[in-house]
């Protein structure tokens, strides 16, 4: 279930909102400047599809937001568990780490459109931190600029389309705050717990 959790800025002690309806996360989000999307799901998409299988499934809808607003680059990110990886978890530590310290793009909009599983955005904003859990048929779109984190869990499943205004790609700076170890993580939202 997508969900938006508001806490002010000093602790996660007070839920200032509490949200899974997606129209009230979208205005919820965007006198900050996000953006939240509902696409259509392809049921028929298998959650480990390639990322040609996803290009394919999600054509239109790429081809629509890459023309409306100027994309680059797309590309497709996935993670998922694998009995037969023996570096798996090694694999999912190390993207975990990579993304879960607070940072801004100062280059470009962070927009990702989740075709399968799930990842937290907080999004550290007017004194206040956003979690938005985005699941399968989420689109978020982050402002440049904008000071936030990404948490996939420590047994991390989901494939995204990534949309890129810059060629270069993911390029994060990071803010050296801790703040994101004071915020509950994916895991502690989600109850699923580590692996």
């Amino acid at each position: 279930m997508t969900l938006l959790t508001t806490w002010p800025e000093s602790g996660p002690e007070t839920v200032v909102r509490r949200t899974s309806e997606p129209a009230e996360i979208a205005a919820a989000l965007a006198p900050i400047g996000v953006r939240y999307e509902r696409w259509p799901v392809r049921e028929d998409l298998a959650p480990d599809a390639d990322s040609d299988a996803v290009f394919s499934a999600y054509r239109a809808e790429i081809d629509r937001l890459t023309a409306t607003e100027g994309f680059a680059t797309v590309d497709v990110v996935a993670l998922h568990p694998s009995d037969d990886d023996p570096g798996f978890a090694e694999k999912a530590k190390a993207a975990r780490k990579k993304f879960l310290e607070e940072h801004t793009h100062d280059d470009d909009d962070e927009v990702r459109f989740f075709v399968a599983g799930s990842g937290i955005f907080y999004l550290h904003v007017g004194g206040e931190v956003h979690a938005v859990l985005c699941e399968r048929g989420d689109l978020l779109g982050v402002p440049k600029g904008t000071t936030h984190w990404f948490d996939m869990g420590t047994r991390p499943a989901f494939t995204a389309i990534r949309f890129f205004h810059e060629e270069d790609g993911w390029i994060g700076t990071f803010t050296g705050s801790g703040i994101s170890r004071r915020f509950p993580d994916f895991d502690t939202i989600t109850g699923q717990g580590a692996a």
